[in-house]
């Protein structure tokens, strides 16, 4: 009876854990994606140029891509319950003060802290599914954490637009960083009762040497850089190409939006489940993953061809298998890494991967800004997406023929 009272709390405390990271990694995507949806009305009030644009995006990329070189060993060192709640008690009040901003510079500085706070997001989920979770759970919970920002971003698009033209552009940033705070409350409460896996240390020394010697930590470096670039692209400069390309105006531009992560939602979904299937089917784990993230590649090609439509819905559907796509591959890189990394270093991992997406996002929104302004349009851009996910799938097999489970 105590021994089923003990298994119930724990499964109370790990569905506890899963919702709270899941709204924890949805609010992320809220608080940056509110700045994309409000350019035309920033663009306007404060006469920002492509370039201003393309500089306050690469500024929150650059900032999130150093601070993600201490965040493995500050998540490693803390643990991810008292880290987690100090990287959202930075991100939220930094989202808040945008309203406050009134140049460029006060704008930059605010993302700049923005990006040093979220960037803590994605180390420590994937941190708390290691230590926290057994492997048959893991991979449905990391589709499930990795669905949450196509949740935030869905949701933002259709409210952020017309709760800023009824309550001001300064409002919208009011309020989704103060839900944060309100996160924050439940985050310290409902993750009180939670216990580590077997023998592994919640908190752990970061073995720098090991770690920078191991081949399977450049392979998800790697392959976050190819692919880290698309999303970004997309999630900074869609509202634009929308506007750009099919003339939609802020209070238009919500619902295309919404159908792009919509689509990459389910793609996050379908990927958590997609590898335990061909698990159970017989193959083994090199084949399931190297299978799921075949699958997703594939599935990209079909971005580019949003170019050659003049209905911004179906512009919409096909820039959505994109991030489908996008969000099944990544899903099974997150997974491989919970899989291939010893538990003490998964956080390590990630930061060191998500500062490699960070740098090529970075490239990817300066070289937007460059293209647009200078005639080349959209075409490279989605040349660059449609090819990256072959390339990443690629290096990875390079890198490691035959994955295996991590043994240490």
């Amino acid at each position: 009876m105590e021994e089923a009272r003990h298994q119930g709390m724990a499964r109370g405390a790990a569905i506890a854990l899963v919702a709270l990271l899941f709204l924890g990694n949805a609010l992320n995507y809220v608080d940056r994606q509110v700045l994309a949806l409000l350019k035309p009305t920033l663009e306007a009030e404060f006469g920002w140029s492509d370039a201003d644009y393309a500089h306050l995006g690469s500024s929150f990329q650059i900032a999130a891509a150093g601070t993600l070189l201490f965040v493995g060993w500050f998540v490693d060192r803390l643990g991810v319950r008292v880290a987690y709640a100090i990287a959202v008690t930075v991100w939220s009040a930094a989202g808040m003060a945008h309203a406050l901003a009134q140049t460029v510079q006060q704008f930059v500085a605010a993302r700049v802290v923005l990006a040093a706070g979220e960037s803590v997001s994605t180390p420590a989920g994937l941190k708390a599914a290691a230590t926290y979770l057994p492997v048959k759970q893991r991979s449905i919970a990391i589709g499930l954490i990795n669905t949450a920002p196509n949740i935030g971003a869905i949701l933002t698009p259709l409210l952020i637009p017309p709760f800023a033209l009824a309550f001001g552009w300064q409002a919208a940033f009011w309020v989704t960083g103060a839900l944060g705070f309100v996160w924050l409350a439940g985050w310290w409460w409902g993750t009180r009762n939670l216990k580590p896996l077997g023998d592994i240390p919640e908190r752990a020394r970061v073995p720098w040497g090991i770690l920078l010697s191991d081949r399977k930590t450049w392979t998800v470096i790697g392959a976050k850089f190819c692919i880290d670039a698309v999303w970004w692209f997309v999630l900074f400069w869609m509202p634009d190409f929308f506007n750009r390309q099919f003339g939609l105006s802020q209070g238009e531009l919500g619902w295309p939006i919404a159908i792009i992560f919509t689509l990459a939602a389910l793609g996050a979904i379908t990927s958590g489940g997609l590898y335990p299937i061909l698990l159970s089917r017989g193959m083994t784990v090199n084949g399931a993953r190297k299978t799921s993230m075949l699958f997703y590649a594939l599935v990209v090609l079909a971005m580019p061809l949003s170019l050659q439509t003049g209905n911004p819905w179906i512009a919409a559907v096909l820039i959505g298998l994109g991030l489908f796509a996008h969000q099944g591959f990544s899903t099974n890189v997150f997974g491989m890494t919970a899989d291939i990394i010893p538990a003490t270093r998964v956080a390590s991992v990630i930061a060191l991967g998500a500062v490699a997406g960070n740098l090529s996002g970075t490239a990817i929104i300066e070289f937007a800004g460059y293209s647009l302004g200078n005639g080349m349009g959209y075409v490279p851009l989605f040349a660059i997406c449609g090819s990256a996910y072959l390339v990443a799938l690629a290096f990875i097999h390079v890198m490691i023929p035959r994955l295996k489970l991590a043994t240490e």
